[in-house]
């Protein structure tokens, strides 16, 4: 798969060690950024892989913050993205398994770096399981 990783300021070490584990499982990686420490605004990182699932360039996402909840909620702004945030391997699994999620968000400050390479296993790992969670991922769609 072609994954998308991309960050704020508060996020490029756990970033950059999230990139070289996905590259490890044999995937593929598209680095949108932020490679430095410098203050940037995560809403442009969260729109970023955004626009990469919706354009078809990735087929997942990692988006990562301090807090992991801004970056997600400016990913949400675009209907192609469904990014879930996650803490542990439990809730990466089932926002794949149950929400269809396309993108999983975390927050550096609050997840170890093994945790969040446990979340992103779990994250690839899963499939999305249709049935009777498809018309609920339907409804998220619908703009009545």
């Amino acid at each position: 798969m072609r994954i998308a990783l991309a960050s704020d300021h508060a996020a490029v070490a756990l970033k950059a060690a999230l990139a070289d584990h996905v590259r490890s499982a044999g995937h593929e990686v598209l680095d949108l950024g932020t490679d430095g420490a410098a203050s940037v605004d995560y809403p442009d990182y969260g729109f970023a892989i955004a626009e990469a699932l919706a354009d078809g360039r990735v087929e997942r996402g990692i988006a990562l913050c301090g807090s992991g909840i801004g970056i997600m909620i400016a990913a949400n702004r675009n209907p192609a993205c469904r990014c879930a945030l996650v803490s542990e391997p439990l809730s990466a699994r089932l926002a794949r398994t149950h929400n269809d999620a396309n993108a999983i968000a975390m927050g550096a400050r609050l997840i170890g770096e093994e945790m969040a390479k446990a979340c992103v296993d779990a994250f690839l790992s899963a499939d999305f399981q249709g049935g009777r969670h498809q018309h609920r991922v339907d409804k998220l769609s619908r703009k009545d």
